[in-house]
């Protein structure tokens, strides 16, 4: 469904370097085809033009659009929509659209997606976020992740099979999950069995990002030790959240994203309500003793969290989902139907492994 016209002033088209060409495009006979001179004082006779792919690469991209799949996942009252429509600057969330006066917690865990057409500076972008009412909320949470995963899985399968289909589209829509965020209650303590369960199974389908929420609940002192204390547990626990250590492709990116592994998990603060601070407007929550400001590193780390999933890191997100995650499902799906094709025609075990390998 999409909303209403929706702006995002925090995603910006910067990130694909432009091509520096001449604006006017002149007939041969004055010049080349990008508006070089063909002669004259100071003309660098050994420009080629490669570069100028940069700017084709980018009118295309522009023209397509791009499509981003976010999911929420975490006990209700931690602020989930709150912080995706704060993401976002838009009512971007299920419960901002689709309200109603009282809503009940589900039995179970229902899969509950909603898209949206944003559009800033001329970049449009399909926003799908995907909320998990339900998790977390029973007596009994045992298995509470398989709907999540079963939900992650079926969205490659479709992809796997609009993929192989003999009249496959130009473009074919992509629904798999680029990104779980995954909300942890601020005890203030450590996980709880459940969040290391989750993350440890969620972690080798989909890129996790780990937040604490409603981090104005925790001092400073706190905060620090509920980080550290997480950290120790995800490493404790084999859990690889995102940006994967492994998947760092050189010294610039690992030194980049060493910074970031140092902060998760982000500790956040949700606000779409906006007041007035010192003669400037801003996001925030008010108290008795002040306003938290939301974009306020100082206050807390939502900045940081945003930076990652929009400003410097979207890209990346999407391309391990394509070629580790989607991947990884991809060969294992294959193998099992060259297994029962194999069997089907009576293909013996040994002859199946020799041919595999």
């Amino acid at each position: 469904t999409s909303e209403g016209p929706q702006v995002i002033p925090s995603y910006s088209s910067s990130a694909m370097s432009e091509a520096v060409v001449p604006d006017a495009m002149v007939s041969p006979a004055v010049g080349g085809p990008y508006g070089e001179k063909a002669s004259g004082p100071g003309v660098d006779f050994s420009y080629v033009g490669i570069d100028a792919i940069l700017e084709q690469m980018r009118r295309k991209a522009m023209k397509q659009g791009f499509e981003l799949n976010i999911m929420v996942v975490g006990q209700s009252g931690l602020g989930k929509s709150t912080l995706m429509n704060t993401l976002f600057k838009s009512k971007v969330s299920r419960k901002s659209v689709q309200a109603t006066a009282q809503e009940k917690i589900p039995k179970t865990i229902e899969i509950k997606s909603i898209s949206h057409d944003i559009e800033e500076k001329g970049v449009r972008m399909k926003l799908t976020v995907i909320d998990t009412p339900g998790f977390g909320d029973q007596i009994n949470n045992e298995n509470c992740w398989r709907p999540i995963m079963k939900f992650i899985n079926d969205q490659y399968e479709a992809y796997l099979q609009e993929e192989i289909n003999i009249n496959r589209k130009k473009r074919i829509p992509d629904s798999r999950v680029h990104c779980c965020i995954y909300f942890i209650p601020p005890t203030g303590h450590c996980l709880r069995p459940l969040d290391v369960e989750f993350m440890r199974r969620l972690s080798k389908v989909v890129n996790i990002v780990p937040v604490i929420a409603k981090a104005d609940t925790l001092t400073l002192e706190e905060r620090d030790f509920f980080k550290k204390k997480i950290r120790e547990e995800l490493r404790a626990n084999g859990i690889d959240v995102y940006p994967q250590k492994e998947f760092d492709e050189d010294a610039e990116d690992r030194m980049i994203n060493e910074k970031i592994r140092e902060m998760i998990p982000f500790a956040v603060v949700g606000s779409d309500q906006e007041y007035q601070v010192n003669g400037r407007r801003l996001l925030g929550r008010k108290t008795k003793w002040g306003t938290i400001e939301v974009e306020n590193i100082a206050h807390c780390e939502f900045a940081y969290l945003r930076d990652l999933l929009i400003r410097t890191h979207m890209q990346n997100i999407k391309d391990i989902t394509s070629s580790i995650h989607y991947e990884m499902y991809r060969v294992r799906r294959l193998n099992e139907n060259n297994t029962v094709v194999a069997h089907a025609n009576g293909m013996p075990e040994h002859h199946l492994a020799a041919h595999e390998m």
